[in-house]
């Protein structure tokens, strides 16, 4: 889905795109944020043996909440845990609950984050939480790293972060579908036990003042260095520049950048396209690490893909999740 412009005016002097549009969509952005709200309210959740830790946002679309997993399972692992990631599985055909192994599922069997995740250690899937928790915790699993489901109230969650992107926190502040937000900011963090900022605010975010438990800022780091010559960069997350910014930022040649929606499922004239393109630019191609998993195998061999981690305050992550780590003791 592309995102209409009028999601991103910050300003309300100048929110001069789409006017009709935007009033006619009140009505239903206040319907969305009800149904959600009463939802949440009156939905009795599936209380798990074991500890849940959703890693979700108040946007629809990406914040980077994948590195973000995939750091957290490291650090519990550390500590001798045993801790998996639980996804949705968004677009991908199989419902589960089931264990991704990468060599037997692709992204189109479970999702590209799942497949990413699946590739640097434990992750599950599954559109019933509760069943998929279930089905872990008879595996052996002992603490669930929820991937998104800060909104879905079908498993109890011990605790909950919330993730901000930086770069564009929440729009224009609007619920969706007037706006980005799945839910109203002040509702969002009134039931989150956390906020991590995926690199440095844009713009305030007002709620946050008043947000008395624990904020962490964090930032992508590249693994690696990037490689050397002319480089086509795309990439179909929820803020591709995200990723180009990053390339930009570790030196990378950059000759064009080519972004692509949230999910994108690239057919053979894209990449036909994408070589094309390369090719008259003396360039090699390179893409984020969950859109390489997104290709089909046969395509991967000559695309490069640009690692990048989370690191993260362990001195603050002992802190926030104090009673987990009792618990788990």
């Amino acid at each position: 889905m592309k995102e209409p412009t009028f999601w991103h005016e910050t300003d309300l002097k100048a929110r001069g795109s789409a006017p009709l549009t935007r009033i006619a969509l009140t009505p239903v952005a206040g319907l969305y944020a009800w149904a959600g709200a009463r939802r949440i309210q009156t939905t009795t959740p599936f209380i798990a043996d074991i500890p849940v830790i959703c890693i979700g946002n108040l946007t629809v679309g990406g914040s980077g909440k994948t590195p973000i997993v995939a750091a957290l399972r490291d650090y519990f692992k550390q500590k001798g845990v045993r801790a998996a990631s639980l996804s949705r599985g968004y677009k991908g055909e199989l419902s589960g609950p089931l264990k991704v192994k990468p060599g037997e599922h692709s992204a189109r069997d479970v999702g590209d984050e799942p497949l990413m995740l699946a590739m640097s250690g434990e992750a599950w899937i599954g559109a019933d939480r509760p069943e998929t928790a279930k089905a872990m915790m008879a595996d052996g699993v002992e603490l669930i790293l929820m991937d998104d489901g800060h909104q879905n109230p079908t498993l109890h969650k011990d605790i909950s972060l919330v993730v901000i992107d930086g770069g564009n926190p929440i729009g224009n502040g609007f619920v969706f579908p007037k706006g980005p937000l799945r839910e109203p900011v002040e509702e969002g963090l009134s039931r989150a036990d956390a906020v991590l900022i995926m690199g440095s605010l844009s713009e305030k975010v007002a709620a946050l003042s008043f947000f008395d438990h624990p904020i962490l800022n964090l930032a992508l780091m590249p693994t690696q260095p990037p490689p050397k010559g002319p480089l086509v960069a795309f990439a179909g997350i929820g803020r591709p520049q995200k990723f180009f910014d990053t390339l930009i930022g570790s030196g990378a040649e950059i000759a064009e950048d080519v972004p692509f929606p949230d999910h994108h499922t690239y057919s053979e004239a894209d990449l036909s396209y994408l070589r094309q393109l390369a090719s008259e630019r003396g360039a090699r191609l390179i893409t984020t690490e969950k859109d390489h998993a997104r290709l089909p195998e046969a395509e991967r061999s000559d695309i490069l893909s640009f690692p990048v981690r989370v690191t993260l305050d362990t001195d603050k992550l002992d802190e926030i999740f104090a009673s987990v780590l009792k618990r788990l003791s």
